[in-house]
């Protein structure tokens, strides 16, 4: 037998997957990271960190997988997208990386978007505006505020490279990570030197820039004895977690949407061509699937709110739970199938820390609306699920608008579990909801790169067929999509009316 290895480097830790060559999973195995935030705002981790907690979940999944070294014919790898390594001479971290949910890099945003002509010029560019957790403003402030670090870097990697890196001794990226740096030009799929240029940012300090599925390098003697593999296997771009993610989720045609609900949601749909919100409230990167592109929302607070509400307000739950050895979460749902829909005119905002999609508001605040004497627990539950179903659904209608077809939605993540979460999801979105065999993300999606890379399967799409179903359906409850689309004009026109305030709110 053959197998494939995925790598996903994420924030928490680094996922290892090994799947056969008709996609069944086989093992998994996980090694956790740590994050440092020196100043309020500012999140970073060691590069180093990365590469130990791969060699340690390489190793492990090796072993529960019960397999020879050998017997792996490819990797891929996956990453947290947005984040900076900067490296020297030695090819060794000049400092911690800054990572995607960084927040230090406004100023330097203010002066891409200057030095591009302005907000639409820019997106004209690069496909995307200027956002603070974006690779460029993090260059640029490296720059301005540490320029000993600067002038020794001789090379930037995004997370998953520097992996990368270490394992096969190539600077590599492909498209789709690099998509995120606000520095490729998605529509032509290559560096755009011109705003690189007028950035004064060294071109040789990007590295080549390859297809997903292409092979970028093989595993070197010394890798693999740090990793438990053999020398040689190859290594194929994979992807940035977003656009890996939707390889794992059979995100690679046009017509199916996907919807993760972790502690962030994120809506992703696949796109045959490059097509852009000129306000820029979802983003357009390269897709994993060659040629083509794909355009996805990221709500900040999304699972991250229902968690909000367990941890703080659901103690009651939590000991019960406990006790009956359920997951707490089953017996907020059980609370939430008591209220109305709509909860009687009861919103919730989720916007616990700031948002992103559709509103880039770093602060905006969260809250109920409408609470009345009528109102009770269930109602505050059931509201606080249709709210960050709504946030959901800000993503989808913008993509709709801006002609992307969108059939069905695949549902992962924490909404997905949930039966009553997911009828919500249709009943919201007006759009029937799927669940599919495949609950592994970014990690099994570079695996399926990597078959394709070496030869298992002739292409993205083909490696998707095989390997992901569909294993169940749920179809809108017309009635209720009809309430709830007036439910989500209210919803909408609420962050309208307190736009203004949030800033006030925040600087108390």
């Amino acid at each position: 037998m053959a197998y494939l290895l995925g790598i996903d480097i994420g924030t928490s830790g680094t996922k290892t997957l090994i799947c056969d060559h008709a996609g069944k999973v086989i093992a998994t195995a996980m090694s956790e990271h740590t994050i440092e935030s020196p100043k309020p705002g500012w999140s970073e981790q060691s590069p180093t960190q990365w590469w130990d907690a791969t060699c340690k979940a390489t190793k492990a999944v090796v072993k529960k997988a019960k397999i020879k070294p050998a017997q792996i014919t490819g990797i891929g790898l996956s990453g947290q997208m947005h984040g900076s390594v900067f490296l020297g001479d030695d090819t060794l971290p000049l400092r911690p990386a800054l990572l995607w949910n960084d927040q230090r890099t406004q100023a330097q945003c203010d002066s891409i978007t200057k030095t591009a002509g302005g907000k639409r010029k820019l997106i004209n560019m690069v496909g995307n505006p200027a956002l603070t957790g974006f690779t460029a403003p993090k260059i640029l402030w490296v720059r301005e505020n540490e320029p000993a670090v600067y002038a020794k870097t001789k090379h930037i990697l995004l997370p998953k490279d520097y992996i990368r890196l270490c394992m096969t001794g190539e600077y590599a990226t492909e498209v789709g990570d690099a998509s995120g740096t606000l520095l490729l030009d998605v529509k032509k799929r290559k560096w755009h030197k011109g705003l690189i240029n007028k950035l004064d940012i060294d071109t040789s300090l990007l590295p080549d820039c390859y297809e997903s599925h292409v092979v970028t390098g093989k595993v070197t003697a010394q890798a693999a004895k740090a990793m438990g593999l053999v020398k040689d296997i190859p290594v194929v771009g994979g992807s940035g977690d977003q656009p890996a993610g939707a390889v794992g989720n059979g995100i690679v045609q046009a017509g199916i949407v996907s919807a993760t609900l972790g502690t962030s949601g994120v809506m992703y749909a696949h796109a045959a061509k490059p097509v852009y919100d000129k306000d820029g409230r979802v983003h357009t990167m390269c897709s994993a699937v060659e040629n083509e592109w794909c355009v996805f929302g990221c709500m900040l607070s999304a699972g991250g709110s229902f968690q909000w509400f367990r941890n703080h307000m659901a103690e009651g739950e939590v000991t019960l739970a406990s006790k009956k050895k359920v997951d707490p979460y089953q017996l907020l749902i059980e609370q939430a199938k008591q209220a109305q829909p709509g909860c009687e005119g009861l919103f919730f905002l989720p916007y616990l820390t700031g948002e992103r999609c559709p509103y880039a508001n770093p602060n905006a605040r969260g809250g109920w609306i409408g609470l009345t004497a009528r109102h009770d627990r269930p109602a505050m539950i059931r509201s606080l699920l249709e709210g960050v179903t709504f946030g959901m659904a800000d993503a989808l209608n913008i993509m709709q608008d801006m002609g992307i077809s969108t059939k069905s939605v695949r549902l992962s993540g924490g909404g997905a579990r949930s039966d009553f979460w997911r009828q919500l999801q249709a009943d919201i979105y007006n759009t029937p909801v799927v669940t599919i065999n495949s609950h592994e993300g970014p990690a099994y999606g570079v695996a399926l790169l990597a078959g394709v890379g070496t030869g298992v399967w002739s292409s993205v799409k083909q490696a998707c067929k095989q390997a992901i179903n569909e294993t169940e359906k749920k179809r809108p409850n017309r009635k209720l999509a009809s309430m709830y689309q007036k439910y989500h004009q209210q919803y909408s026109a609420l962050y309208g009316a307190l736009e203004t305030h949030f800033d006030s709110i925040a600087s108390l």
